[in-house]
């Protein structure tokens, strides 16, 4: 066994190259069989079934009963490798799907993005990441509960870890369920229980073992299909195949054009139109609860008048009006307060693409940037990467390469939103309503698009538009004119990066549950074939959880996301690096700090989303900007009041900053 993980490892370069040379030999059969009349469903049929039974194949072939290969991955994983991992668990569907939908809508301000989720790696690699390699244990609650003493420390860290990730685990499959219900053709609610069959078989049998080396494989595929479209675009557009460097030139064209829009007589009909609306939705709200009634007695009305002999689709159309309207007053005010600020900002002339803050004002651009940064630095199941790494040098390494690796598609994002913005600008806003194309069309079936003649002039205007950010990069491909086997390469892609974080985030969560909270808290005398077995069921007990709740489609991807970050930022940063680097932190410290940080978070950021809760205008994407200084000066203060840290442990603080060897604690 032993040669023969040895020699898996040093072929790992040339067994990925293969791979990767038969994914593209299969990507230009596919092309081939386009060209020869293959279906549009076959194709997707095909990427989806020889995609999820690739990583099949790799999850079951890596299973183990070795309790280091499941939590940790035997420790074993180079650098360069773990490096691709950490890139592949780190773009998830808000990274392959959102981002440059995100910047598509915000435009400059959409960096906040690229900048607070690179930027973590930064704090990551100075901060924590080769010490918690050092400090050799399985999960982020281990290092809590060795740091600080005892499991109070360690139970803050489980329900921060269960909560951060669950939140971040409900937007990638969200992105499964979107992409399955597009590519295939089938319900989103069905879609999202699909994609959960490709997550567990990738996760369930060989834990972190079997999570890396699929999720090496999925970076391949999902680094492929998001550079693929962007570059022919570019090449389309500019005669250079280099999107990075080219999309200069069409920014230039979009300022151009949105200028052309803005004067346009019939745009501005629309934006008058659009402030009719505002204002019946206003009148609405002001008029709760009657409104609402009223409303809720019209369309039961509506379905009741239609006779027995109506087409099944007017029936099926006034059903679905009823289950998505308001259940009650207070939901209806908070949806008709959405849509009223919706139509508001339609009645206002197009803000520059490129105009720094025009869409978010410098402190919230700053303070998502901020959170998103420490969100980074404090996600459990990225922290996680860096214990399968062989020694502390060996994580500073692997910390490179992710960046490298994420660099490859951060670096892309604002070009690809450029090219898609310049399309949609320049190829669909002013045609026909008659002559749209049919990506339009395709992609308003799954609730993504939508369009309205508000004036009733038969001409697409551009505010009659809505794209969702989570269309843009799937839709692109279609939008662009490409064939469809590019989008149903995209739409791998896009699979591979949701499953590549859903399977670490679901890692992370069972691991929490079974390996903290039952073998260290409940009963340490578990065998190693009872804490394996329980981990398994737990996660496809969390598995199935998180498809039922993604199928009420909260919001949108980015969001949700950005929510996981706030909460891992305001819970853990301020512990990890002041258990790191101040000795004098003690348990008394960390458990006030963590408690008031996380609290604080959750406070502001259920509060801004749903009560109009609102601190110096941070809205809620950025709540963890007040939990995370509260956490520090709580720890520092409190630790200090109370006496410090014992001995022992100061002196394990320094041999964990010692940035030699392998680790520091016992594993077992």
């Amino acid at each position: 066994m032993a040669n023969g993980k040895s020699s898996f490892l040093d072929n790992l370069g040339k067994i990925y190259m293969i791979y990767t040379v038969g994914f593209i030999v299969f990507v230009i059969g596919l092309g081939i069989g386009e060209k020869m009349g293959m279906s549009n469903s076959m194709i997707g049929y095909t990427y989806m079934v020889i995609t999820i039974g690739l990583y099949a194949v790799i999850g079951i072939s890596s299973r183990t009963a070795k309790v280091s290969e499941y939590y940790v991955a035997g420790r074993s994983v180079p650098a360069l490798f773990n490096g691709m991992a950490t890139g592949s668990d780190w773009m998830s569907a808000a990274s392959f799907i959102g981002m440059a939908g995100t910047i598509f809508g915000l435009g400059y301000d959409g960096l906040a993005y690229i900048m607070g989720w690179t930027g973590g790696y930064v704090l990551l690699a100075v901060f924590l990441g080769p010490y918690l390699r050092k400090f050799g244990q399985y999960t982020i609650p281990d290092f809590l509960g060795a740091r600080y003493g005892g499991s109070a420390a360690r139970t803050i860290g489980i329900i921060a870890a269960i909560i951060a990730s669950f939140t971040y685990l409900i937007a990638q499959v969200t992105g499964v369920g979107i992409i399955m219900s597009r590519f295939l053709a089938i319900d989103f609610q069905i879609g999202v229980f699909v994609g959960l069959a490709g997550i567990l078989v990738c996760s369930m049998l060989g834990g972190m073992k079997a999570v890396t080396w699929t999720q090496v494989a999925q970076y391949i595929i999902l680094i492929i299909a998001y550079l693929v479209p962007v570059t022919v675009m570019s090449y389309n557009a500019t005669g250079v195949p280099v999107s990075e460097v080219m999309y200069g030139q069409v920014l230039q064209k979009i300022d151009a054009k949105e200028k052309q829009i803005n004067a346009d007589p019939k745009e501005i009909e629309v934006m008058g139109l659009w402030k009719i609306e505002a204002d019946k939705i206003d009148a609405d709200i002001k008029a709760l609860p009657g409104s609402f009634e009223a409303k809720k007695q019209a369309l039961n009305d509506k379905l009741a008048a239609l006779p027995a002999d109506a087409p099944a689709a007017d029936k099926e159309k006034a059903q679905k009006a009823i289950t998505a309207f308001p259940k009650n007053p207070a939901e209806a005010k908070e949806k008709w307060e959405l849509a009223k600020k919706a139509a508001m900002d339609k009645t206002k002339p197009i803000k520059p693409y490129l105009q720094p803050f025009a869409r978010l004002d410098m402190l919230n651009m700053l303070a998502l940037t901020f959170c998103l940064m420490v969100g980074t630095a404090g996600l459990p199941h990225i922290l996680m990467r860096y214990y399968t790494v062989p020694s502390v040098k060996q994580a500073r390494i692997s910390v490179g390469w992710s960046l490298f690796f994420i660099f490859l598609l951060y670096f892309t994002a604002p070009a690809y939103a450029a090219f898609a913005r310049n399309e949609v600008l320049s190829n669909v806003i002013g045609l026909p309503i008659a002559s749209l194309p049919a990506w339009m069309a395709n992609w308003a079936k799954v609730g993504l698009v939508s369009f309205k003649d508000l004036n009733a002039d038969g001409i697409l205007q551009f505010y009659e538009l809505t794209i969702g950010a989570d269309a843009i990069v799937l839709a692109t491909p279609e939008i662009a004119g490409l064939p469809y086997v590019v989008s149903g390469l995209v739409a791998a892609g896009g699979l591979a990066a949701a499953l590549s974080t859903a399977d670490g985030l679901l890692l992370t969560i069972s691991n929490a549950l079974s390996h903290d909270l039952y073998y260290k808290m409940i009963n340490p005398n578990a065998s190693i074939l009872k804490r394996l077995t329980i981990s398994r069921v737990l996660l496809v007990i969390v598995a199935i959880i998180s498809a039922y709740v993604a199928t009420f489609k909260l919001t949108i991807i980015v969001e949700l996301v950005a929510w996981a970050f706030s909460i891992a930022a305001a819970s853990f940063f301020p512990a990890l690096v002041m258990g790191i680097w101040d000795k004098k932190a003690n348990k008394a410290g960390a458990l006030c700090g963590m408690w008031l940080g996380f609290s604080l978070c959750l406070f502001y950021m259920i509060g801004s989303r749903f009560y109009g809760l609102s601190w110096f205008g941070v809205k809620t994407i950025s709540s963890g900007l007040f939990g995370i200084p509260l956490g520090f000066i709580t720890i520092y203060v409190v630790s200090r009041l109370t006496g410090g840290a014992p001995k022992d442990i100061q002196d394990f603080v320094e041999s964990v900053r010692i940035p030699k060897g392998a680790s520091v604690a016992h594993e077992e």
